[in-house]
């Protein structure tokens, strides 16, 4: 595999990771420990997720690390619904970040359907 960082889906996943700090940020502080803490996180797997995966030997290794950063994204997808419904931020302030996730998940699916590897391989 080419080195992650050519990888669409990882310069995606690096944009998304960096744009959605200011929002994390600015989170109230009740949530530092739950929902920001886990948006953050959830925004790293991805970028490191594509990352590792590339380094591994085999297309199996690699649809793998596919999946759980496919899982993140949607992780992050819920995480900012959420945020939204409890009036934390509002469809203005995530509209980018929401474009990028969505952007960085068909990247992603895309990157999978690419290596042709069977979900139970």
């Amino acid at each position: 595999m080419s080195h992650f960082k050519n990888l669409k889906a990882w310069q995606h996943a690096r944009a998304l990771a960096l744009l959605s700090k200011p929002l994390i940020d600015r989170l109230p502080a009740s949530e530092r420990s739950g929902l920001a803490d886990q948006w953050r996180r959830a925004a790293s797997s991805v970028v490191l997720n594509i990352a590792e995966g590339a380094s591994r030997r085999g297309a199996k290794e690699f649809r793998k690390h596919l999946d759980i950063a496919r899982s993140s994204l949607d992780e992050i997808e819920a995480i900012i619904d959420l945020a939204m419904g409890l009036d934390y931020l509002s469809s203005e302030d995530v509209a980018k970040v929401s474009a990028v996730r969505d952007e960085c998940a068909r990247t992603v699916f895309g990157l999978i359907r690419k290596l042709g590897v069977p979900v139970n391989s």
